[in-house]
């Protein structure tokens, strides 16, 4: 079995300090994306490139205290791709990819942060252009690979993704033109949805974040923002599922698939 993580830390000096390394210890991962890391080089070397015994691969923000994504991961990878070529979105640290090819194998594994537009219009717009942009990157990379892409997409795709949907459909994060290049993913785009293959009918279960408003996290008011999106060959092998929510590392919850293969 191949255990494999996601969490959005927002920030991993704080995450750290809430006990993150020792939850990672316990549970043993294979690979762990995280994203929104909010560190740069400088302060990830020495202190934050291994995690539990895991080493750490990175696609760092330019902008200090911004964004960035990693992977920590018990196998070396043949290949690291930082970035997706597009330099509006790769100078914000939004993308790293581990290859693990083998003779007549070629598969990945994928940590990615998706923008979010609820600051306002103009991080909208910049959403909306990620989206347009990474849905032909992955249609390419679908037909050279096997890839699980790990990630706090800042979508909530259906009703059921989130406590109060009626309230929020004039939102980012639920918006039509949003879940509606959600769904086309995972129709046309031919990528697989792997918790809601394996729940599709879950609500308050499925929630990985919450805002810090109002008592959210307390009322369980939540949202599902953070995905394993996966080609069918290996969502195929998705087993069990778990969002652990008995300790707050961030805002967000760490989601684990067990899958039935290996690197």
């Amino acid at each position: 079995m191949f255990k494999l993580t996601s969490l959005n830390l927002n920030g991993i000096r704080s995450a750290s300090s809430k006990g993150l390394q020792a939850w990672v210890g316990q549970t043993a991962p294979d690979c762990i994306c995280v994203q929104e890391i909010k560190a740069r080089a400088d302060d990830v070397a020495g202190r934050f490139d291994q995690l539990a015994n895991l080493r750490g691969y990175f696609h760092f923000a330019e902008k200090k205290g911004y964004s960035g994504v990693g992977i920590y991961s018990r196998r070396e990878p043949s290949d690291v791709i930082t970035g997706m070529g597009v330099p509006e979105f790769d100078a914000e640290g939004r993308y790293v990819e581990l290859r693990f090819d083998s003779a007549g194998t070629k598969r990945s594994i994928i940590s990615c942060y998706f923008p979010s537009g609820s600051s306002g219009e103009d991080r909208q717009r910049v959403k909306f252009r990620f989206l347009d942009a990474i849905y032909p990157y992955l249609q390419r990379l679908k037909t050279e690979r096997e890839f699980v892409l790990c990630g706090d997409v800042n979508i909530a795709h259906q009703e059921i993704d989130l406590k109060n949907w009626k309230s929020n459909q004039k939102n980012s994060g639920f918006l039509p033109e949003e879940r509606a290049w959600m769904s086309k993913l995972l129709s046309d785009g031919g990528l697989v949805d792997v918790y809601r293959r394996l729940h599709p009918g879950t609500t308050d279960e499925a929630y990985t974040w919450w805002s810090n408003r109002g008592q959210a996290y307390a009322k369980n008011v939540g949202w599902r923002l953070d995905y394993h999106l996966a080609t069918n060959g290996l969502a195929s092998g998705a087993r069990t599922v778990s969002i652990y929510k008995a300790e707050k590392f961030s805002d967000h919850a760490p989601i684990t698939i067990a899958y039935d293969w290996t690197l």
